[in-house]
């Protein structure tokens, strides 16, 4: 089955969250939000695939707990081998698409066994919008407890995805040129484990990171010296680190790896 290209429809549903959300750290909620409400959604990752032959994972949330893991392992190697990459690339340069519907047969023996036995993925819908050299590959997903898309459902995905995939292009296209100050604040609000931090304390550390003293950190946030310490103290804690450098570490570590907001 070819890719089609998906026709405007005044009645896709409201995403309204989601557009409104672009830019913002909390883009991720407000979208798996959305996808879940309008469509029953379960988990949601976005590659971006391009032209020289790279891939990376640049969102994952929902309700699959290893899709960290498995955006690495899509964005290293198995992005080579998805069956639908030729759908992607056929379509480059035109509307946004609908992939095949999801068969296990279209995937080979070892895809299978990581990407859906494993994580209890039991249905998948897609799709995918290019700008300029960049494929942004956005992927719906329902595990075991969920069962398979209802075809409500899946009509309801064709609807929104033109939206979906222009919000999430138009959102990762912002971030690219966001400054070091949003790219921490995105970071902060979405990605374990410093997004479990109060957001005084998240202030504190992204100003830490920026390079500010503690008497600047106070004067920028309008609090005493003595509670600039203290939202540190109780950071490193809940950290489970004693000094600037492991919070480099953490932060440096959450960037490398998938999901990163830039």
């Amino acid at each position: 089955m070819r890719p089609h290209a998906m026709a405007s429809n005044p009645a896709a549903g409201d995403v309204t969250p989601a557009v409104l959300a672009i830019g913002r750290p909390d883009f991720p909620n407000a979208l798996i939000d959305t996808l879940r409400r309008q469509a029953g959604v379960g988990h949601c990752m976005v590659f971006a695939l391009t032209r020289a032959g790279a891939a990376s994972c640049l969102l994952d949330v929902g309700n699959i707990p290893t899709g960290g893991d498995l955006g690495a392992a899509y964005a290293g190697q198995f992005h080579e081998s998805d069956p639908n990459r030729d759908a992607l690339f056929e379509g480059e340069g035109s509307a946004p698409i609908v992939l095949p519907s999801f068969a296990p047969r279209m995937y080979g023996a070892r895809y299978r066994k990581i990407f859906f036995r494993e994580s209890n993925i039991v249905d998948k819908c897609a799709t995918a919008i290019w700008t300029g050299d960049t494929c942004f590959y956005v992927n719906f997903y329902r595990i075991t407890s969920q069962g398979r898309f209802a075809d409500a459902e899946r009509a309801r995905l064709q609807a929104i995805a033109p939206a979906i995939g222009a919000s999430v292009a138009r959102h990762f296209q912002r971030a690219a040129t966001a400054t070091p100050d949003q790219n921490l604040a995105a970071l902060f609000a979405t990605r374990a484990p410093i997004s479990a931090l109060t957001p005084r304390e998240r202030e504190v550390c992204r100003h830490i990171l920026l390079g500010l003293s503690s008497e600047a950190i106070s004067q920028a946030l309008g609090i005493s010296l003595h509670s600039t310490l203290t939202y540190r103290k109780r950071a490193y804690q809940r950290l489970g680190i004693s000094s600037q450098n492991e919070l480099f570490g953490i932060v440096l570590g959450l960037l490398a790896g998938p999901g990163r907001p830039n």
